[in-house]
């Protein structure tokens, strides 16, 4: 027969209550564990942050110096194309080419194809105001005017240079949309002809393909803006097709009188053909 121990049973009830954890009974106890376990949760999600971070910067640092490599020659570009727009430019574009009044128009939205042809035709920069702006020698070299364009394209933005065989369009096509939209002011054959208020339109002749196609696209002085909405690539490539196939073509019918339409051709028929019955009118008179 067993007998139990009063003092000893209390012993071991009170060392088992020392080997139980703090949260297995006790709420206080449960609460410090469930904060301990989100603290933990809040470092593991911070380190992993951090880690992350730490490898995406490694990664740009090994795969980004092509690019920046780029964006430096852009850079030295813009910022030849800077100085020589405030050493010619800005007193009639302004400061952020917004233009001066009463001096020059602005220069936000023109793009590098309106630099192109205002600059490499001579038209720009302007000696004094006038009906229309002159085509003359360019000014600035070939490397200037790349340095004009990358400057006023950054910062202004628009219409691009195009790119590939500027006449690789239908010959036959060109013909048609050049006598539909520009032979009533560059004449049939792109002689050119008068306007309105001392201003003319420009003969083709001398132009070359880039700037034929910058004017249609940037429609400069008194000519209408030829978007790609009102003339495709490929239309504005046929027109230009015709035009210098015009030039380079040999007049068929002996000379060209210019080459300006029937009204010199009118009028030297007029001229030589009465001149020549009037002569000979006179002549079998003085016979008789």
């Amino acid at each position: 027969m067993s007998t139990t121990n009063p003092q000893s049973e209390a012993m071991s009830q009170e060392s088992g209550s020392h080997e139980t954890g703090p949260g297995d009974g006790n709420p206080a106890g449960r609460a410090r564990a469930r904060r301990r376990s989100k603290h933990r949760r809040r470092l593991a999600n911070v380190a992993g942050l951090m880690t992350a971070l730490v490898l995406t910067g490694a990664m740009y640092s090994v795969f980004a110096p092509a690019q920046a490599a780029d964006e430096t020659t852009e850079s030295a570009a813009e910022a030849a194309g800077r100085e020589l727009y405030e050493r010619s430019c800005i007193t009639c574009h302004g400061e952020n080419l917004e233009g001066v009044p009463n001096r020059g128009p602005s220069l936000i939205g023109v793009g590098e194809a309106a630099v192109y042809f205002q600059v490499h035709t001579g038209r720009m920069p302007l000696v004094r105001q006038e009906a229309d702006a002159p085509d003359k020698p360019a000014v600035f070299s070939d490397e200037e005017i790349d340095q004009l364009m990358a400057y006023v394209q950054a910062n202004g933005g628009g219409p691009t240079l195009p790119s590939g065989d500027l006449r690789a369009g239908d010959l036959a096509e060109g013909g048609e949309l050049f006598r539909l939209n520009c032979a009533s002011c560059h004449n049939f054959v792109g002689e050119g002809g008068a306007l309105s208020s001392g201003k003319a339109a420009p003969s083709l002749e001398s132009s070359n393909d880039l700037e034929i196609y910058t004017a249609m696209l940037t429609g400069p002085e008194n000519m209408p803006v030829f978007g790609d909405n009102q003339l495709t690539p490929e239309e504005k490539r046929s027109i230009i097709n015709y035009v210098q196939t015009i030039n380079a073509q040999a007049d068929p019918g002996g000379a060209g009188i210019g080459r300006t339409g029937p009204v010199a051709e009118g009028l030297v028929i007029w001229v030589v053909g009465i001149g020549a019955l009037m002569f000979g009118i006179f002549w079998m008179g003085s016979k008789a």
